[in-house]
């Protein structure tokens, strides 16, 4: 399922050299006593949860709001646990940019070499992408995946996007623990600091539109370009979620045969044929609304911000029971890791620092 989210503001910058080097070694530590002394599906699952990931960062070595914190992270555990991947049973595909789009043949290639079953695995990758980046237009352009799994199939996903317009960044929590459907309410907690409208169909008000579209996707390609040339003429209410755009019915047309061709038996059949995105999932909501009368969600899927508040209350109090489990989890990690003193040393005085921050509030 779909653990979380976080929204995030947009600061320049990157980790300089020497603290990057000690987040890999304290990432490195930090997550070799969890695996050791949980196992490595409760890291997957504190990966997940946007509230851990967060105190993670902050740990590490980063501002608590900083949207930097979801990059560095995640690549300073890929370096970091190089080459203890299989003593671990914890891998990790996928990254930023170019290394985002590599995720599939990556996952395929440790599969191959540790005799996984990796086809459900890229499957899973695929779909938390598309989800995000299609079925779920919240304004934010992925620009990071990065793949979490371990042998029994268990995996967990965090990827972010980012929104020019606004500044901001906003990370999404996926695990697979416990998931039934990717494309109905996937998320088990969406964190962000600003909300707005966007077309969203794994919501559960978008049920009827969602199989209104699948329905769509058996339909000729001929009937759905003869309906949107009259989605192209109509003017849409400015109350309307959906922007006004004029559909290019050349790219369009190839992607509807691509979908009749392909015949899909439910949306989320319909979502992961390729070369459906964004404008093909917007004009078909806009003949769905047009031929049936259903019309989709627009609601952010957000429920919470940040990691843990802030001491002024804004954007909401801190939820100290989770604050004081995190610092409690990571104490006990410290304490029993393998690490050099003086990381140790800097480590446990953030930690230090984060209690007094909530004896404040």
């Amino acid at each position: 399922m779909k653990t979380g989210t976080a929204h995030l503001p947009l600061h320049y910058g990157k980790a300089p050299s020497w603290l990057f080097q000690r987040m890999k070694e304290l990432a490195k530590e930090i997550t070799a006593f969890i695996i050791d002394a949980y196992g490595p599906q409760e890291m997957l699952r504190r990966i997940s949860d946007p509230f851990w990931f967060q105190a993670f960062g902050c740990l590490l070595g980063f501002d608590w709001h900083s949207s930097g914190v979801t990059t560095t992270v995640c690549g300073a555990l890929k370096e970091g646990l190089k080459g203890l991947e299989i003593s671990l049973g914890f891998f990790i595909a996928g990254g930023k940019g170019r290394a985002s789009r590599k995720t599939p043949a990556e996952i395929e290639t440790i599969c191959n070499q540790n005799s996984i079953d990796g086809s459900q695995l890229i499957y899973a990758s695929k779909m938390a992408a598309k989800v995000d980046s299609a079925a779920v237009q919240d304004g934010y352009q992925l620009y990071h995946h990065c793949f979490f799994f371990i042998a029994n199939g268990t995996w967990a996903v965090v990827q972010q996007g980012m929104n020019e317009e606004n500044r901001s960044a906003r990370r999404y929590h996926w695990l697979s623990e416990g998931i039934k459907d990717f494309v109905c309410e996937p998320h088990w907690a969406v964190c962000c600091d600003h909300k707005q409208e966007g077309l969203n169909l794994v919501a559960l008000e978008s049920e009827t539109a969602r199989s209104s579209i699948t329905q769509l996707g058996k339909e000729k390609p001929n009937f759905l370009i003869k309906e949107i040339k009259k989605v192209n003429e109509l003017y849409l209410p400015h109350s309307h979620a959906i922007p006004q755009e004029k559909f290019r019915l050349e790219q369009l047309e190839k992607t509807f045969i691509r979908i009749y061709e392909h015949y899909p038996q439910n949306f989320e059949e319909l979502l992961g044929v390729e070369g459906v995105g964004p404008k093909t999932l917007r004009a078909l909501s806009l003949i769905s609304e047009l031929v049936y009368g259903a019309k989709p969600s627009f609601k952010d899927p957000t429920r919470f911000s940040f990691a843990h508040g802030g001491k002024d209350g804004h954007p909401y109090p801190v939820d100290r029971i989770t604050y004081d489990k995190t610092i409690e989890v990571l104490k006990v990690a410290l304490d029993k890791a393998k690490i050099g003193d003086r990381d140790k040393i800097e480590a446990l005085r953030r930690l230090k620092h984060l209690t007094r921050f909530d004896q404040l509030i």
